[in-house]
């Protein structure tokens, strides 16, 4: 008999954990449930507050002008670029200084420019045919009709 009860009594307590845990399980089901609706009343007011269309006739005018300042940009770089062409500055200014230099230390120094103006040439005209080829690869990415669109754009 005591072991009877025994068992009744784990049957029990199992029982009773059992029904603990289907409490527990439905306090954290009736806080969940709570939580969204509140998430739900907020959602509605920043909808209320959030107006979809002028929300997305401003993201179209603030695309529009991305683009406009993109194009102008290019424009103003391409324009400093030709004019500051920095390679006919950069030869006079080697001439100048070479000069400069041969006419201090007299001959010693015009050979020595001599040899390094050669050892510049070389690599000068490397660098050039190697830039060359990368702004032909460049140039060919770049699509001429995305181009004449944002121009277009521009014109507007």
């Amino acid at each position: 008999m005591s072991r009877k009860a025994v068992n009744r009594l784990y049957e029990n307590k199992a029982q009773l954990n059992s029904i603990s845990m289907h409490l527990g399980e439905s306090v954290a089901i009736a806080r969940t449930v709570g939580h969204l609706s509140k998430s739900a009343e907020v959602m509605k007011l920043v909808n209320n507050l959030m107006k979809a269309p002028q929300m997305a006739a401003t993201m179209q005018e603030f695309s529009k002008e991305m683009i406009k300042a993109g194009v102008i940009e290019e424009m103003v770089n391409d324009a400093l670029d030709s004019a500051l062409d920095s390679e006919d500055i950069e030869e006079e200014t080697e001439e100048e200084v070479d000069k400069v230099l041969s006419e201090i230390a007299g001959e010693t120094a015009a050979e020595l420019p001599e040899a390094v103006r050669k050892e510049r040439v070389r690599v000068s005209a490397h660098k050039e045919s190697t830039s060359r080829e990368e702004e032909a690869i460049v140039e060919g990415a770049d699509d001429e009709e995305e181009l004449e669109e944002m121009r277009a754009r521009l014109a507007r």
